[in-house]
């Protein structure tokens, strides 16, 4: 048995057939892994929200599109923050922020009550390494994760977020 293993990984090296998944920020690759500072200046990682079902949010408290979103985005966590998905266990918003002052990203947060643990932000405005990761060029932007950090989703806002979580739910 152990020979036939040993000859299967030789031929699949062989062939450059790879186990791993590619990271990128297409539909079915992996997210790329972001760590930042949160607005009281703890670190944390995108990979910390693994096995749930993520939204990852790119927004600023200066774009008019993004805070008008936001309702939606917050109706949205709400309604599915505690459900079982067939690709993650819960809904979390993992916020990147574009903002250039920690006061604005502070206040943006507070006044539209994004009432989730996962915020980031280098405070760089469009020069947001974070932003540059995932190729974002114009805000809002998100990609929704699944529970093994698998991009399934890109773009989605309005109606079209809840729809799509609905696709999921057990």
């Amino acid at each position: 048995m152990k020979k036939i293993v040993l000859l299967l990984a030789i031929v699949l090296m062989g062939t450059g057939v790879s186990f791993a998944q590619k990271i990128g920020i297409n539909i079915g690759d992996k997210a790329p892994e972001l760590v930042g500072t949160t607005p009281d200046g703890q670190t944390i990682k995108l990979s910390d929200t693994k096995g749930k079902l993520v939204l990852l949010d790119f927004w600023a408290s200066w774009c008019g599109p993004c805070r008008r979103e936001n309702p939606n985005v917050i109706n949205t966590y709400k309604e599915y923050n505690s459900k079982k998905f067939t690709n993650g266990d819960g809904f979390v918003i993992f916020n990147v922020s574009l903002d250039k002052t920690a006061d604005a990203w502070k206040n943006g947060i507070t006044q539209d009550k994004l009432n989730w643990p996962y915020h980031i932000s280098d405070l760089k405005g469009w020069q947001s390494k974070h932003a540059a990761v995932y190729g974002v060029r114009s805000i809002p932007s998100n990609f929704l994760i699944d529970e093994n950090g698998i991009i399934v989703a890109k773009q989605l806002r309005g109606p079209a977020l809840g729809a799509t979580l609905k696709k999921y739910v057990k």
